[in-house]
């Protein structure tokens, strides 16, 4: 008998990924009600309980119409890893398989989709050596400066890494110190042969606004009605409920980390307008920046303008009927 997966006895499964803004959602939910898909969130903030709000996550309503697997399984102070998420994503696969149903993986988070197409590369363990030494030195010359150094060794990851994102830029600085090879050399030359293959092929699908002006514009009014509709307040009993710090791959979510630093009393309201709308631009741009380089990505420009029910590009349309037949 062989462990090998003859991913050609299955339809493939597939993912639809897009930067913040785009109607993923919207549009994974049409979809599910057409066809016998069932969705997996590819979302490192729906992970946890109680992020709903700034998270965007669909609410009640929809998810009793349309359940979505992967959210509300992690309390905040309990991080949830791009490892955790292959695991979980390939039991859902196989599960998802068995009930004669398609998997539908829809969202953001492009580390977890690549996790789930690649694999995961053997990293070295941490050293509180390395890793003072670099805290240290970026309280003497800015964590910008060392962006900079990233920039020169590895810059297809210091692409990914925000210079306001310490931990993950620390981590990378610190394999390099380790080991004499970026992250880059290391997901590309070491991939882990650990964990199950996958059952399915991926098929991926890309939302590309038409304008990005357009983007910016709905970035900043979905994120003006999330304060609107009670973020602070979500924050503030988040605080209450669990043993958080600033620290948590949870709390450094975008829209989360600007409203906890208001909160700490760094800067004004005004001032949290500001920053919140700008992290989350600056995540869209990763976003697409991402997807520029995702091999054998099908593109799907839509219109952020419509606000008409949304239309099913014809290329995603004729894989899934395909699939389903």
């Amino acid at each position: 008998m062989t462990n090998q997966i003859d991913q050609t006895e299955l339809p493939p499964a597939i993912c639809l990924l897009g930067p913040t803004g785009t109607g993923k959602t919207a549009l994974a939910m049409k979809l599910v009600q057409e066809y016998p898909f069932e969705i997996i969130s590819v979302d490192s903030a729906l992970v946890y309980r109680g992020f709903d709000i700034g998270s965007g996550k669909p609410s009640r309503a929809q998810l009793a119409l349309v359940p979505h697997h992967l959210l509300d399984i992690r309390d905040p102070n309990d991080p949830y890893s791009a490892s955790d998420f292959r695991q979980d994503a390939i039991a859902l696969l196989h599960d998802i398989n068995s009930q004669g149903k398609i998997p539908l993986l829809v969202g953001g988070t492009m580390l977890y989709f690549k996790a789930l197409r690649d694999g995961l590369a053997v990293m070295p363990a941490a050293s509180a050596t390395v890793r003072q030494a670099l805290i240290d030195e970026a309280g003497q010359v800015g964590w910008e400066a060392l962006h900079k150094r990233l920039e020169k060794l590895d810059p297809v990851a210091a692409i990914r890494i925000h210079p306001n994102d310490p931990q993950r830029l620390q981590r990378a600085l610190e394999v390099w110190e380790l080991t004499g090879s970026t992250l880059t050399e290391l997901h590309t030359t070491q991939l882990a042969k650990q964990g199950p293959a996958l059952p399915n092929k991926l098929h991926f699908f890309g939302l590309v606004p038409n304008e990005r002006a357009r983007l910016h514009e709905v970035i900043s009014e979905r994120f003006l009605l999330m304060l609107q509709t009670g973020l602070i307040n979500e924050v503030c009993q988040l605080r209450q409920r669990f043993p958080l710090t600033s620290s948590l791959p949870a709390i450094r979510s975008v829209g989360y980390r600007q409203v906890w630093d208001y909160l700490e009393g760094a800067y004004d309201y005004s001032t949290l307008v500001e920053k919140g709308i700008a992290a989350t631009r600056q995540l869209a741009k990763r976003q697409l920046t991402w997807m520029r380089s995702w091999p054998e990505l099908e593109l799907l420009p839509i219109s952020l303008c419509s606000k008409d029910e949304f239309f099913l590009p014809p290329a995603l349309k004729a894989i899934i009927e395909a699939a389903t037949k």
